[in-house]
């Protein structure tokens, strides 16, 4: 079995098995974290259970035995009316103790998918482009992703079974002053029939399901993708809309196959089931009818025997059932604890970056290779960013320039060589506290269907600023849209969610993404690219802005247009992965290298008034 368990978890590196018994006190506490009350609401139906189940079944038994005892009305009477009675307090309990239920199981998974959706954005950036990790956020995302999945499943099934337990207890008093053996019987018939349904539970997961994990993801990306705004425009032009059918016929052919093998398996299961269920009841039948024959059973008893019995077995069956379900859910919490633990030792790891006067990175023979890629994507660099200056990123597409950025921002570490902050390996540092040193704005403007303040702000709104949000969107040069809008900072961002709210032009999400940058005040600001959308004027025009608004904060610009280096201290020219030259503008221009052929090709672009231009959008 460890043999076994070590096999599955070198196939999967991410993936652990936690045990049942441990899953289950994991998921005791995070109900008595979330939702403690519902420990007394569990022990009620435990309560509740065994009197609704057995209260009937005596009552006939009292009836039976008043009749053919030949007692007074006036007992039956009692008896009904005491029976009814307690039915209908019980049933009123029950019902009122199941409408305060259900809410606070969907509350405790609503915790514990919040726990999950802080882990995919915070584990290491890195992660993100590992497909065994995102099958292993989906399995996640699938074990907390519906009421009787996986974690919130494994809540159910743990009340069930508790409840079930507490009926076939009584169960097992009753019918064992029938018969022992008939007793053991029941419960071996049951045992097999919990043995069978336990080992093809965890064949069908291993077999049918965890496999499934990538097609969930494709999935989501089709359906995603077809319902885009972003994409809407490219699936209409290039009439895209029998690709996109076609991708998710072909898709849903695997779904249909899978549990089309499911329902074949589970068919056999279940005719297993109803012979096993077969033999308890003709055994007992059986029993019962000789006990009756002989007359050393009384027609009353005869009627608790009978009527426990069903309750009994089936009750036996859901314990059993309940169980095997466990181990099934159980293994389902494995993927989401999995899942948890992706870099859980980096949650503490580290010491908070002090504040310091001022900050000087130095990279000391940095190299770096993509996870699973053959080439270096930098190799040997070494660099220092010094306190407060301006140090220009240039080269072109593909040279390595946003691997620089990602590394500095350490969004990853370096393969090899080291990175230091002010004399100290940034590996030593708390990744969030390091992450606040920086302002960053890149290639790719993310808007979120949130109010312009809290697009500015990237906070809640009780932690919002307007003030500060508004003097960061003027200073930014989006002074005239914010003026055009009739909530102004208040605007709702997106169509997504709000009709009225408000998308933006290329040129405007950059300005914004600047705003960002400027509202979060960190001591470092890195411009990686974000200026696409802009014409070669306007992006110069807005560095040279931008540049004077930061002050004397240190600042790193990256782009393959060169509107920035001028105004810089120092030019970094990358080529294919590596540092070609570095020095200042003038003196790359005296050296007529790399630097200088491209800056003289470049030079058109940024002369007023020339007819030839490098394009864009502009600020539309």
């Amino acid at each position: 079995m460890k043999k076994k368990k070590e096999k599955e978890e070198e196939k999967n590196r991410f993936h652990r098995e936690y045990g049942a018994f441990s899953n289950v006190n994991y998921i005791a506490r995070s109900i008595v974290k979330y939702e403690p009350i519902l420990v007394f609401l569990i022990i009620s139906a435990m309560i509740f259970e065994p009197v609704m189940n057995y209260l009937w079944t005596f009552m006939s038994k009292f009836v039976i035995d008043i009749i053919t005892a030949k007692k007074s009305v006036k007992d039956l009477v009692i008896v009904i009316a005491v029976a009814f009675t307690v039915q209908l307090v019980f049933t009123l309990l029950r019902e009122y103790q199941n409408s305060q239920r259900w809410w606070r199981y969907i509350r405790v998974r609503f915790g514990l998918l919040s726990l999950k959706n802080r882990r995919i954005m915070t584990t290491k950036f890195e992660n993100l482009e590992d497909s065994d990790v995102m099958d292993c956020a989906q399995k996640a995302a699938n074990a907390c992703g519906g009421n009787n999945n996986g974690v919130e499943g494994m809540m159910h099934t743990i009340e069930n079974f508790l409840t079930s337990l507490t009926v076939t207890v009584t169960g097992l008093v009753i019918m064992g002053t029938l018969s022992v053996p008939i007793m053991a019987g029941m419960v071996l018939i049951a045992v097999i029939n919990f043995v069978i349904r336990d080992r093809v539970n965890k064949y069908t997961k291993e077999k049918i399901w965890d496999p499934m994990a990538t097609w969930w993801r494709k999935k989501y990306y089709i359906y995603n993708t077809s319902s885009d705004f972003s994409a809407a425009k490219d699936i209409r032009m290039f009439s895209m809309k029998d690709y996109m059918i076609y991708r998710f016929k072909e898709l849903h052919k695997t779904n249909l196959e899978a549990n089309r093998k499911n329902q074949k398996i589970w068919w056999y299961v279940g005719l297993c089931n109803n012979i096993l269920w077969f033999l308890a009841q003709g055994t007992l039948y059986g029993w019962l009818v000789y006990l009756i024959v002989n007359k050393s059973l009384t027609l009353g008893n005869f009627s608790l025997y009978l009527g426990t019995s069903a309750t009994f077995f089936g009750y036996i069956l859901s314990v059993l059932s309940n169980v095997s379900e466990i181990f099934a859910k159980s293994r389902e919490v494995d993927d989401f604890r999995s899942f948890l633990d992706i870099d859980k030792d980096e949650d503490d790891k580290g010491i908070k970056v002090p504040k310091f006067d001022s900050y000087e990175f130095r990279f000391e023979n940095v190299s770096f290779k993509y996870p699973k890629a053959e080439k270096y994507a930098l190799k040997n660099l070494s660099i220092t960013v010094k306190a407060g200056e301006r140090l220009a990123v240039v080269g072109l597409n593909g040279a390595g320039k946003s691997t620089f950025i990602k590394l500095l921002l350490r969004l990853y570490d370096p393969t090899e060589g080291r990175i230091l902050l002010n004399g100290t390996d940034i590996k030593e540092y708390d990744r969030n506290s390091y992450y606040d040193l920086f302002g960053a704005v890149f290639q790719d403007i993310n808007l979120f269907a949130f109010p312009l303040s809290e697009n500015v702000s990237m906070e809640i709104s009780q932690k919002t600023d307007k003030d500060k949000a508004k003097e960061a969107i003027e200073a930014a040069g989006l002074k005239e849209k914010l003026d055009s809008l009739e909530k102004g900072i208040d605007t709702e961002i997106l169509k997504i969610i709000y009709d009225d709210g408000v998308d933006m032009s290329g040129g405007e999400k950059q300005k914004l993404a600047l705003a960002r940058a400027l509202y979060k005040d960190a001591p470092v600001a890195v411009l990686d690219e974000p200026t696409s959308a802009l014409d070669a004027l306007a992006e110069a025009k807005l560095y040279k802005d931008f540049d004077k608004l930061i002050g004397g904060k240190t600042a790193v610009y990256i782009s393959h247009r060169l509107s920035s280096t001028q105004f810089c201290n120092h030019v970094a020219m990358f080529k294919e992965g590596e540092l070609v030259e570095y020095g200042t503008h003038e003196s790359l221009l005296k050296a007529g290298g790399p630097y200088s052929e491209m800056f003289n090709v470049q030079a058109q672009y940024y002369i007023e008034g020339n007819e030839v231009s490098e394009g864009g959008e502009g600020d539309e």
